[in-house]
């Protein structure tokens, strides 16, 4: 880890699984298989051992998903910035990981890039850009956004770049890795995962 980065205790990490799996014909994707593993627990695998605590916002199935880490619900499937503004409700660190709960070949050094990133430019947030697209969901937030984040979604505001872009941000650099961050809305997904895996 960087003398410049974030120590991993100073970190709550918090996994998205509140979408309504509507491509999944409303399967619960955090708790699909792939390769006889739960989406969700690769996303484990990814948050490193001495992170602070480990949330899971979900809506359903909470007493599985409480196997993993504490759980909080965004009651009406508001979108992942309800479920960012509840985890930050109940976390006790200065910072929040964001990972999404579907996409499980993610690199295994993302906090390590964010962490950097984010303190290198002393940003508020600091999401990865895998050279194509801005991966908004795998992200660094600074807890102490909660209340502008409050105030954001009080307005009937859902969307994550909007909210993003009020604040100081910055990129990690993962171009090239654009497979790494693909997500598995569809079982077409998950079969294509297998084929080029």
């Amino acid at each position: 880890m960087s003398k410049n980065s974030i120590c991993a205790t100073e970190v709550t990490a918090l996994i998205l699984a509140g979408g309504e799996g509507r491509r999944m014909n409303g399967q619960d994707k955090g708790l699909l298989t792939w390769r006889r593993r739960p989406l969700i627990t690769y996303m484990l695998d990814v948050i490193p051992k001495d992170i602070a605590h480990i949330i899971i916002s979900c809506n359903r199935n909470i007493e599985q998903y409480n196997a993993y880490g504490t759980t909080v619900q965004d009651t009406n499937y508001e979108g992942p910035l309800a479920g960012i503004y509840a985890a930050m409700q109940i976390a006790n660190t200065p910072y929040l990981l964001v990972l999404p709960c579907d996409s499980p070949l993610a690199p295994l050094d993302i906090y390590e890039q964010l962490a950097v990133s984010l303190t290198s430019d002393n940003a508020d947030i600091c999401y990865a850009h895998d050279g194509e697209r801005e991966q908004y969901l795998f992200a660094l937030i600074r807890i102490q956004l909660k209340e502008s984040l409050q105030e954001y979604l009080e307005a009937g505001n859902r969307q994550v770049h909007r909210w993003y872009g009020q604040h100081k941000i910055v990129k990690a650099d993962f171009r090239g890795q654009q497979f790494a961050f693909r997500n598995c809305n569809s079982q077409a997904d998950l079969a294509e995962l297998n084929q080029k895996t």
